[in-house]
């Protein structure tokens, strides 16, 4: 497993509640948890994947995130098994929209 942490400055988050989690720690897949707790401006960032050595991809997909959306002050947690960047995404804009709408 490899362990990979950002902190990406993003526009503040809009206040919730509950901390929100998506997606399945499956094969091919990530779960992601997104609750309170970086400095408002920033998005803090761990990951933990089975997927060695692609630390520059992981970048290139959380920068694109970070400039998208508002999710500073936010702390993402990611458990990745192999996940596609395009899934990634997709689960990273399910876990702010959970975040946004409250839902655990």
């Amino acid at each position: 497993m490899e362990r990979l942490q950002y902190e990406l400055a993003s526009r503040d988050a809009a206040a919730a509640g509950a901390p929100a989690l998506v997606g399945v720690t499956a094969s091919g897949n990530c779960e992601v948890l997104v609750e309170a707790g970086a400095p408002s401006g920033r998005c803090a960032i761990e990951i933990q994947t089975s997927a060695l050595g692609f630390a520059p991809i992981w970048q290139a997909v959380l920068a694109d995130f970070s400039e998208r959306h508002a999710a500073g002050g936010l702390k993402i947690e990611v458990h990745d098994v192999g996940a596609t960047p395009a899934v990634v995404s997709l689960r990273l804009d399910q876990a702010l929209e959970a975040w946004e709408a409250g839902d655990a």
